[in-house]
Parts: structure tokens; C-alpha cells; sequence
């Protein structure tokens, strides 16, 4: 792949009627995070059910029989794209266990650096895994917690584990939320006619008619029973350093981050790459879906018209099969083809969110110019990414980054376009609201640009 994958989508409902079908509406609107499968545990006030399936939300979740395997007022569900373990049956989420306390179903976004060790150690102390997930480690931290109570042992098992997440749990009687310390991944408080909702982004309160509330803050635990809603925090306070590609990529374009939609954050990325880079073309081309709305900001801001320049099936799963290498070769052809009428005898401009590898890009520059172009210069709507994630981004490794190994004019003839450009830096942050970036005390998670991880990588 030649993207930033998905990462993980969670989403929990508590104490209301049709909290399966609530949740599977909520799991829909989080597809785009996570494609390989999908779950949901419910608690009907006497047992735990679950369905676990391979594939789309649509593909497991579209029967009435199976809604009706998972009766009860309390849910909570997942979308899986694996960072860490396997893609296989037995790893797709809410994991679930029976503790001395009762019933436990987690469903985690994200990605624990020091997750090998602890289940190396946990390993030789007697533990059985029955997953490859890191998620796993969670629930066996918990389920050897010395303290009593379920809070006490969840925040026994959190002070152990390092990395990026946000959880949702679901027990007897709780729904709890739990964002790291930093804020990295994110996750929301909503309310529907007053059973309250968790969910990684406001798109998922959108589809069942929940309101917003707030967010999650950084190093929080929300504890939500019949009771009420109770909050704790018992990390040491640190200033919160949300990832910025939940604006940049990842997020949905109507979900609101930080009081905006993530939209406007995109269509502003797109007018400070128009403000940094005067370019001399007749049509600004964005690269679907990706690219639409920077492209619509660079169009806006340099005055340079705007055409659907490629079109994309939607059509062809990210898992279709290349046998041959005739296929791989013609592979982008599957996915984008060129609308020759805007593209030739033209000087083009085209517009996408990011670079990984490079080798999409390569194709897709070779398509238009095959189409008649005169001139093909791609801008990039954020800064080169030097580094690969940790923290549940599936990225490449150092060597396979093309901007980590390569100096601009490099990239551009392995790309071969007329001219490559990215955003700053700098004009990344002002997109987002912010004068500067402020070097000591950054207001973002941006290690794949800057270096900069925050939570100390130790494997």
C-alpha cells in the first residue's frame, strides 16, 4: 500500500434499547478506519454475547438473526485494521474475557510500543494468549491486578502499558472510556435521549442521532453507569499532543476535532500550500478521495480552476488480488482512471493529502501526463514524512519512506512530475489554527514529519 492504513474505529452505547443495532449503525460511520473486521459485545444484564466476523460491518451486521444474537441495552463494537497481530479471525475486537470480576469486552485504537515485553513476561509467568493483538495484554494486566475493584485494576493494568489509545469496556455493570496520556488517538462523550455513547469521531453520533458532549480529554477515564457519569484522572498531567493526522487523513471529513470540521482543516491545508507555492497551470486536479478538499482550497486561494481530472471506482476493495505482474502494473488503472477532457494540452496541478512510498504517485503522475498533459506538478498538502509511526499508523519502515531517503529533486524524478511541492511545517500548524509550532511544547503529535515521539520508544 502506498497510503497511511487505517487505524482502528471503537464506539460503545449504554443502557438503551437496540444497543446492537445503535452500535452498528455507529461501527458504519467508522468504516473508513478500519476495513478488516468487525465486532460487538453485548451485556443483556445476565450474559455477554458477541459476533466477530471478517470483513465489511455491512458484510457480518446486515440480518436481522444476526442483530438478534446480541440482545441486551449495553454495547460496545470495533472496526479492525491490524497494526499489531495478525489480521485473523481470532484477533478482531472487542476482545473479551471472564475475570474473577465479571465480564470484560475491550475494544482498542491504537498501539502499545512495550507490548511485546509485557506479553514476553506475562508469558513466563504462566499467561495463555489466545490472540497476537496487543489489546490481549490489556485484558490479562487487568485480569492479574492484586487490587479489587475494576477501576482499581484497569488503572493498575494502564500504568504498565506505554504507547497510544483510546479503549472502550464494557463490563457488568460500566461502559468505560480511557484515552492515553497525550490524547493521541482520540474518542468523544456523546448523548442519545440520555444514554450516553463513546465513539472515536462525532461522525458516529451523526448517523444515530446522538449529541455531542465533549472530548475525551487526555489521560482520562470515564466511567459511565445507571448512576451517572464519573470521570478520573490518574496519570501525572501532561499537556495533551493529539496525532494530526486524525485532521490531515484519517478522520471523516464531517467530523468535528477541535470545534471545526475535519474538513475545513483540510481545505485550509490546501489554501496554505496554494499561499507557499505560485505555480503556473491551467486546472488544479485532486487526487480521489484523498485530495478533494485541499484541492478545493488550493483552487480557492490560487484562482486556478478546479476539475474532477480523475475519477474513481468505488468498486475495487483495497484487498484485490494482483497475480501477475501485468496486473500490479495496470493496479492503479483499477482504482483511478483519467477524465481526458480536463487533462489534455493542459498544464495540471495535481493535489494530494500525502506520500508514502511514492509508487502510486508515480502512476498516477505517468496516467495524466499519457493523457495529454503538458506540464504535471504535484503538491502535497503536508510535509514530507521522514519517519513511520508507532502508535497505530500502519507506516513503512525508514528505508521504504521515499521522502526519508531522498532530497526533493530526487523524489521528483523518481515521481516524474514537472515539480513537486510540499506544505511546511509551519504552514501545516497555521492551518490548524495555530500561529507556529511551538518546538519545546508541540501542540500536536507530528513524529512522522518532526522525529518528535512522544512517549519514549522503547522496542
Amino acid at each position: 500500500m502506498d497510503k497511511l492504513n487505517e487505524e482502528c474505529g471503537v464506539f460503545g452505547i449504554f443502557d438503551t434499547e437496540e444497543a446492537a443495532l445503535l452500535t452498528t449503525l455507529g461501527l458504519h460511520a467508522l468504516q473508513h478506519r478500519g476495513k478488516e473486521g468487525a465486532g460487538i459485545v453485548t451485556f443483556d444484564g445476565k450474559a455477554f454475547n458477541g459476533v466477530r466476523e471478517q470483513g465489511l460491518v455491512g458484510k457480518t451486521f446486515n440480518k436481522a438473526e444476526t442483530i438478534a444474537k446480541l440482545p441486551g441495552r449495553n454495547a460496545v463494537g470495533h472496526v479492525r485494521y491490524s497494526t499489531t497481530g495478525a489480521s485473523i479471525s481470532k484477533n478482531i475486537q472487542p476482545l473479551f474475557a471472564d475475570l474473577a470480576a465479571g465480564g470484560f469486552a475491550c475494544a482498542h485504537n491504537g498501539n502499545l510500543i512495550n507490548a511485546a515485553k509485557i506479553r514476553k513476561d506475562l508469558i513466563q509467568n504462566g499467561a495463555i494468549f489466545q490472540t497476537t493483538s496487543d489489546t490481549e495484554t490489556i485484558l490479562q494486566l487487568v485480569a492479574r491486578s492484586r487490587e479489587k475493584l475494576i477501576k482499581d485494576k484497569l488503572i493498575d493494568a494502564l500504568f504498565q502499558i506505554k504507547g497510544a489509545y483510546s479503549l472502550v469496556i464494557l463490563t457488568n455493570k460500566k461502559l468505560i472510556g480511557v484515552r492515553d496520556p497525550y490524547g493521541i488517538r482520540p474518542l468523544v462523550l456523546g448523548d442519545l435521549n440520555g444514554s450516553p455513547v463513546l465513539a472515536s469521531e462525532t461522525c458516529a453520533l451523526d448517523i444515530i442521532g446522538a449529541k455531542y458532549v465533549r472530548d475525551v480529554e487526555n489521560g482520562e477515564i470515564v466511567i459511565i453507569t445507571k448512576t451517572g457519569i464519573k470521570s478520573i484522572k490518574p496519570f501525572p498531567k501532561v499537556k495533551e499532543r493529539p496525532c494530526i493526522f486524525e485532521r490531515i487523513y484519517f478522520s471523516r471529513p464531517d467530523s468535528i476535532v477541535g470545534g471545526k470540521t475535519v474538513y475545513t482543516y483540510r481545505k485550509n491545508l490546501g489554501k496554505e500550500l496554494a499561499t507557499e507555492n505560485k505555480v503556473k497551470a491551467d486546472v488544479v486536479v485532486p487526487v480521489l478521495d484523498s485530495g478533494v478538499s485541499a484541492g478545493i482550497g488550493f483552487s480557492q486561494k490560487s484562482g486556478i480552476p478546479l476539475e474532477l481530472g480523475i475519477i474513481r471506482s468505488h468498486y475495487v476493495g483495497r484487498t484485490f488480488i494482483e497475480p501477475t505482474q501485468t496486473i500490479r502494473q495496470l493496479g492503479v488503472k483499477l482504482k483511478h482512471s483519467v477524465n481526458r477532457s480536463c487533462i489534455e494540452n493542459k498544464r495540471v496541478v495535481l493535489i494530494d493529502d500525502s506520500i508514502v512510498r511514492g509508487t502510486t504517485a508515480n502512476k498516477i503522475v505517468r496516467m495524466i501526463f499519457e493523457a495529454g498533459a503538458k506540464e504535471v506538478h504535484l503538491g502535497i498538502a503536508c510535509p514530507p514524512i521522514t519517519h513511520p509511526d508507532f502508535y497505530g499508523i500502519d507506516t513503512p519502515d525508514y528505508n521504504e519512506l521515499i521522502a526519508s531517503k531522498n532530497s526533493l529533486d530526487e523524489m521528483t524524478k523518481i515521481i516524474g512530475a514537472t515539480s513537486l511541492f510540499f506544505l511546511s511545517l509551519e504552514g501545516t500548524y497555521k492551518a490548524m489554527g495555530y500561529k507556529k509550532r511551538r518546538a519545546k511544547d508541540p501542540q500536536f503529535t507530528d513524529h512522522c514529519f518532526t522525529g518528535d515521539y512522544p512517549v519514549k520508544l522503547e522496542e
